[in-house]
């Protein structure tokens, strides 16, 4: 079975990326394309072939993250149809840990139900800010009142362990605006945070504005200030930092990102996808064809997705 060199049967995590989203965030440099229609149909029949045609068929899932990109912007049915070929082709464990990135803004209760009963049993929501000048600046498509309804919505659907992302350091943000966005995010009694300090990619509108000198970014002492008061609040509400940017309940770590901070392998499947995983001659590390368009042709034509490369 596969091409693993015999090291199959053991349990693993598994990536699947999603490109598309309703837009192109300021600061976003991973793979993602504000693109609709058609090609989001074509991406999603590729994808679930590269899954059918893995090398490591049959080899379980101990996690299993669909991130992007914007998951929830895929139509329901494409996105469990994701999902159901993943748990097919690697059938889960007990207790898999199976996530969903989603947008406040790209969600509805139908949708978090229908994922819900597909096998998704944890939700990621790209909150970023409750401040609606921090959402427009960024370039989200949703507004602060989406965020405590997504998290609602995700309650009455069945989901029991929900993390918010949010973002600090960001222009023209004090300290004081960072301390209610995170009272906000607390006051909603989610399992788990994901703190990410802002950092300016090249190749996204922030890296070009701040060369022109259009981003009124917090100095070194305002960020630092920033994180510690973050750390300290979640410890106080009951979250335990376990990463330098996670904190969760006990027993709410994200395992999936446990398997990526322990150098553990994960397979990858999708457009920009990157996966790691190990044969008995070493570590081999890869990454999937970037864009839609190419990918989607070489998985239709039998092309190779990418170039193996062993470390």
């Amino acid at each position: 079975m596969g091409d693993n060199g015999g090291i199959e049967s053991s349990p693993v995590a598994v990536y699947i990326h999603t490109p598309f989203c309703p837009s192109k965030c300021g600061y976003c440099d991973f793979n993602s394309y504000a693109m609709s229609g058609e090609i989001m149909e074509r991406t999603t029949a590729t994808t679930v072939r590269e899954i059918r045609e893995s090398p490591h068929v049959g080899r379980p899932a101990k996690t299993i993250f669909v991130g992007g990109g914007t998951p929830t912007y895929l139509p329901t049915e494409q996105l469990v149809a994701i999902l159901e070929t993943v748990m097919d082709v690697h059938p889960p464990v007990d207790g898999c840990e199976i996530t969903s990135e989603a947008n406040p803004g790209t969600i509805d209760f139908p949708k978090f139900e229908a994922m819900r009963a597909a096998g998704f049993n944890r939700l990621s929501l790209g909150a970023q800010s409750f401040q609606t000048h921090d959402l427009i600046q960024l370039g989200r498509v949703h507004a602060p009142t989406h965020i405590a309804e997504a998290v609602q919505k995700a309650r009455r659907a069945g989901f029991d362990n929900v993390n918010l992302d949010l973002m600090f350091a960001l222009p023209g943000q004090s300290l004081k605006a960072w301390e209610t966005n995170l009272a906000t995010a607390l006051a909603l009694g989610t399992e788990h945070l994901s703190l990410y300090c802002l950092t300016i990619e090249q190749n996204t509108r922030f890296y070009r504005q701040n060369l022109r000198g259009m981003l009124a970014l917090p100095d070194d002492e305002r960020q630092t200030a920033m994180y510690d008061l973050a750390v300290e609040r979640c410890e106080a509400a009951g979250l335990q930092q376990y990463e330098i940017s996670n904190f969760g309940k006990p027993g709410w770590e994200s395992r999936h990102n446990l398997a990526y901070w322990r150098s553990e392998e994960y397979l990858a499947y999708g457009p920009g996808a990157v996966g790691c995983y190990d044969r008995e001659d070493g570590r081999y590390r890869f990454t999937n064809l970037k864009h839609p368009e190419g990918y989607s042709s070489a998985v239709e034509e039998g092309r190779p997705l990418h170039l193996r490369m062993r470390f």
